[in-house]
């Protein structure tokens, strides 16, 4: 049992990190093709990837089950498109320097899941969890009220598109992995379009004359599904609340890099806002620590 645990730590860590760090680096580095085209990208070749997996993994039973489904693949049209959104404004963010308000977006987002979650599935909200979500609605609203420019709207559509991504897949309750691939493929038509569109106005730096910067392009794919991949087996071993923990790893890192690697701008406004948001982090994780 404790060496589950030890392991479902590790595997959670390693994908939180891949986020926060790995993810950024690759993204960021790239992004010079333009955010559209890499968008383009990583849609194309997550799917591509999942296709690989899912038939290396012999779950092509439970792809067919679940497409049988028609409210589950609805749902999956709907989470697809959050992912998209999702997906889109993050290497956006990363592309035009916005990655510590991407990290505002990825610090509230767990607090926020316990609202949806306490709206949508009536879970329950303890004092500490209803002082969180307010420290947040507060941080919010600084933004908004002293400096509408400042507002990390970046940030809040991660968040939002995020939080509301996994109440939909907690709803159907399907495979990570399989539900992502049918996700993808919902994506893929419009991405190829897209893609179709852009080497046709001979904007795509994708070429088979420029083989080592197609290949690193492909790489959008596993920097996708890899880390999704171990966060997910590391919640199977150890359960949302200490995976809830450790996935702060992630904006914190964020907001390092974006701060003092990629020297972004960060306003007082942003700085008072980041400290009562931090507060409320810490009140939420304190109660995840007691609960679990």
């Amino acid at each position: 049992m404790k060496k589950d645990f030890n392991k479902g730590l590790l595997l959670t860590s390693l994908g939180s990190f891949w986020w926060g760090f790995i993810g950024v680096f690759y993204f960021q580095y790239v992004s010079f093709i333009g955010h559209i085209e890499l968008v383009v990208h990583r849609c194309l070749w997550t799917a591509v990837i999942l296709i690989f997996t899912t038939s290396f993994l012999s779950k092509w039973k439970i792809f067919f089950k679940i497409i049988s489904d028609k409210k589950k693949l609805f749902a999956l049209l709907i989470s697809g498109i959050l992912i998209f959104i999702n997906w889109a404004i993050w290497i956006y963010a990363v592309a035009t320097e916005k990655i510590i308000d991407a990290s505002f977006g990825y610090f509230i987002m767990p607090i926020m899941s316990v609202l949806l979650g306490y709206i949508f599935f009536g879970e329950d909200l303890n004092k500490k969890r209803i002082f969180s979500i307010l420290l947040v609605c507060i941080s919010i609203a600084i933004l908004i009220f002293f400096n509408l420019k400042s507002l990390p709207w970046v940030g809040l559509i991660v968040a939002f598109s995020w939080a509301f991504y996994n109440l939909v897949r907690k709803k159907i309750s399907v495979d990570t992995d399989v539900g992502l691939l049918i996700e993808s493929l919902y994506i893929l038509p419009f991405a190829l379009i897209v893609f179709y569109l852009i080497i046709r106005g001979n904007f795509n730096d994708f070429s088979l004359m420029n083989p080592g910067l197609s290949l690193f392009l492909i790489l959008a794919g596993p920097m996708t599904v890899i880390p999704l991949f171990l966060y997910v087996r590391g919640v199977e071993l150890i359960g949302l609340g200490p995976t809830g923990m450790i996935f702060y790893i992630t904006p914190t890192l964020q907001f390092i890099l974006g701060y003092f690697y990629y020297n972004e701008d960060f306003s007082l406004v942003k700085f008072i806002s980041f400290i009562i948001i931090w507060i409320a982090v810490i009140i939420y994780l304190k109660d995840l620590y007691e609960i679990n």
